[in-house]
């Protein structure tokens, strides 16, 4: 789609934001206990009003979604519960620019925005980062916030794309909950429980929980988890409030890397068949504990403190991922055993403030953040015997792809294992920042702000010893009583400056430009062996937000360029200048990557009981300068797992009146364009050998392109639901991918993980 036609498009399409601020326009609701002149407990109250739209949690500032200078999406849980969704990838599928790029096996789903991966940095719950190694649970959540654009002005390093934070329900001072059982295709049965309520005047409290087990449309392949959800309110004071929060997570599953590639081409295998080893099994744990304190000096001042701490782990014992399927359908496959885990330890200090210069209203937000982490990974071999010194690398026999039995396959895991490493990252981060939004005058407002975050981190090793013991190989130290080596500590600063600017013709629309940077600390080191700087992004974005017919129609569009102009890659040369360097650890930061794009999301509420979303977003992130070194990225080249269009468009309607009262149906559908997977290619350089009749070649190395990412067509899927709503009762049924559609997710070369095929769900539900 061309540029002049979004511009043309942008006059009549602005601004969007999910369901629930769509309602705040209009309506709000107190969750909080309502008394009377006598101290009592009132029942839940409606206030309708004409309000400005709600903050977003996200932005953490208390700005209103119309004076931030970028773009907002959220979907609540009526959302989440009309659409039945199950994991986070479902919920995605409203989010406009947001794709899946990787199933990773089955242990995790890697989100994509803008030509960024979000997986690393950019995931948050209730505020605070956490590993994203886990499948979070879909069950607890009150909504889902999507903050686009640059955002390491308040949460530090962060990708440019955008955050996400999923929001989980918190305690209520009134009565309520319901019970829930979903039932579906290959087994699925997942039971749910949400009570809430006030234990007194001043506590409340919620419990979630819930079980799943399911088996797969890939043969051999389950999941087995249980989540529960505790949290309490403590209301100490009109103006302050304290919320303890914590969940735990224990999901056991198969180990899934998907079908096979031969080259660059997925083979045309059944969708259901499974290729790892029977014996494959694996399991996550997750945790958290939060504690979030308020308190409200006066109506214009707020002090936060939040704490949290996190626990994740992760142990797998499987055969390894398909990435090595000969032309014939051979795989020796490889064995592989992990065992990774992540501790977060965070704190946020932070005030909120309003006050005049003169004519000049300021919104004030500043503070400091703390985030330990401290991440072990072991290392595992395969052998013959428990104390063997020669590690096993495959299994006694292949298979082939193209006439596998699974009856010739063992239960039993071929060979014990054992650790022979234990590697320990310690991350340290540290920000402080000040932003201010600066009313000019009810319709110019700026908004500036600068973050000075520190990131410490090192690495500690430990390591088994082999030696000779009488002539023979033995382990001489084992890992237990190894000397740990740390090496240097590598130390990142950057500053991360914003500025917007939002003119507001009207209540009801803001035209905003803004520009902001984030950082990305780089491995290696520089021809002089020190440090490598940071890459530092920069992100222009321009949009106009609009509401029509107070909220019954938002509309946003929002275009932007994200510039990585100190992109590392493998330096040219060694310190002299002149010899050619061989050695990938030794970088320079001289490449350069460019992506632009433009996001169209509208979001209608026609008449009462129907949400209607829709989105369209084009990106194109390229390689836009390179050092053409040996493994260095190819100029021209589009980022892999990078579509250059995404759209969605859904619809839910429940009729509110009528004979027919309580019926409801909607559908959901998503596209996902063209793009790459594998790895992005790069330079090669192979040395020309001297021989006797040409001792000195000219020129000394032939460069060619390595071809490396394995192209992928894009794809549409669309669901549909059905439901009813009596009293207290409610059942709804939803059949997915109706077309049975047929694609894959491509983790750099392998895990090769076909989508979902046609399936039916059902949910009965019980409300309280």
């Amino acid at each position: 789609m061309k540029y002049n036609l979004l511009l043309a498009l942008s006059l009549i399409s602005f601004a969007s934001y999910s369901q629930d601020y769509a309602k705040a326009e209009n309506t709000s609701t107190l969750n909080d206990t309502v008394k009377n002149k006598k101290g009592e407990t009132l029942n839940e109250v409606l206030i309708t009003t004409n309000k400005p739209k709600k903050p977003i949690e996200a932005a953490r500032s208390g700005i209103k979604v119309m004076d931030l200078p970028q773009s907002v999406q959220i979907i609540g849980s009526e959302i989440i519960e009309e659409q039945q969704a199950i994991r986070l990838s479902e919920v995605v599928k409203n989010l406009n620019g947001v794709y899946v790029g990787s199933a990773r096996g089955g242990a995790q789903e890697s989100f994509f925005s803008r030509g960024y991966d979000m997986s690393a940095n950019n995931m948050f719950k209730n505020g605070f980062r956490y590993n994203a190694g886990s499948i979070p649970e879909v069950s607890s959540l009150e909504k889902v916030e999507f903050l686009k654009g640059g955002s390491a002005l308040l949460y530090g390093n962060v990708a440019p794309g955008g955050i996400m934070n999923l929001v989980t329900k918190t305690p209520k001072f009134t009565q309520g909950g319901e019970l829930s059982m979903q039932m579906g295709s290959y087994s699925f049965y997942k039971p749910s429980l949400d009570i809430y309520g006030p234990l007194n005047k001043s506590i409340a409290y919620r419990f979630t929980a819930s079980y799943e087990n399911s088996e797969s449309f890939r043969d051999f392949v389950k999941n087995e988890r249980i989540y529960i959800n505790p949290s309490f309110l403590f209301k100490l004071s009109d103006k302050t409030q304290i919320t303890l929060q914590g969940d735990y997570l224990s999901a056991d599953w198969t180990p899934d890397f998907g079908t096979g590639i031969v080259g660059k081409t997925i083979l045309d295998l059944p969708r259901n068949e499974f290729y790892g080893a029977l014996w494959s099994t694996a399991n996550t744990k997750s945790s958290s504990a939060s504690m979030l304190f308020n308190h409200d000096f006066n109506s214009n001042w707020k002090l936060n403190f939040n704490s949290s701490y996190q626990s994740y782990r992760r142990t797998q014992t499987s055969t390894a991922q398909l990435s090595t399927v000969e032309a014939n359908g051979n795989w020796k496959r490889g064995l592989t055993r992990s065992d990774g885990a992540e501790q977060i330890f965070a704190d946020q200090l932070s005030l909120q403030g309003t006050f005049k210069t003169g004519s000049i209203k300021h919104q004030i937000f500043t503070g400091v953040d703390y985030e330990n982490s401290i991440a072990p990974s072991y290392t595992y071999g395969f052998y013959a015997t428990p104390t063997s010194t020669t590690a096993i690398t495959t299994e006694a026999t292949a298979i082939n792809l193209f006439n596998y039995d699974y009856s010739t396959q063992s239960l039993n895991v071929p060979y014990p294992t054992r650790a022979t490493q234990l590697a320990t990252t310690n991350t340290q981060r540290f920000g402080a920042y000040a932003q201010d939004l600066i009313s000019v005058t009810d319709y110019v407002k700026v908004l500036a702000g600068l973050r000075w975050s520190w990131q410490e981190s090192d690495v500690t090793t430990s390591k088994e010893v082999i030696g000779k013991v009488n002539g023979v190989d033995a382990i001489t130290t084992s890992l237990d009583n190894s000397t740990p080596v740390t090496t240097p500590k590598t130390l990142n600063r950057a500053y991360s400056p914003k500025a917007g600017l939002v003119i507001q013709p009207s209540k009801d629309m803001s035209l905003f430009a803004s520009y902001s940077n984030s950082f990305t600390p780089n491995t290696g080191t520089t021809v002089d062996l020190k440090p490598l700087d940071p890459s530092i992004i920069d992100q222009y974005e321009v949009g106009i937000k609009k509401d029509f017919w107070k909220g019954l129609l938002s509309t946003n569009v929002t275009l932007y360029q994200i510039s990585n102009n100190n992109l590392a890659q493998t330096a040219q040369f060694l310190a002299d200048g002149v010899t050619q360097n061989a050695t990938t650890t030794l970088k320079e930061l001289v490449g350069a990557t460019k992506g632009k794009g433009v996001e169209i999301d509208i979001t209608a509420q026609p008449v009462e009981g129907l949400n209607i979303m829709a989105g369209y977003s084009f990106n194109e992130t390229k390689v836009s300068k390179s050092s053409g070194t040996n493994g260095s990225l190819v100029v021209g080249d589009i980022l892999a797992r990078t579509p250059r269009n995404t759209a969605n468009l859904s619809f839910f309607y429940k009729l509110p009146s009528g004979l027919l009262k309580g019926l409801a149906f909607g559908a959901i559908a998503n596209y996902v364009g063209d793009r790459t997977g594998g790895w992005n290619d790069d330079y090669l350089w192979t040395e020309v050998k001297p021989t006797p009749a040409n001792p000195n070649p000219d020129p000394k190395y032939i460069v060619t392109i390595r071809d490396r990412d394995i192209p992928l067509k894009g794809y549409t899927t669309i669901d549909a639901s059905l439901g009813y709503e009596w009293r207290k009762i409610s059942i709804l049924c939803r059949l997915s991918n109706i077309t049975n559609e047929l694609n894959y997710t491509v983790h750099e070369n392998y895990s090769v993980n076909p989508i979902a095929p046609r399936q039916i769900m059902t949910s009965l539900r019980y409300k309280f």
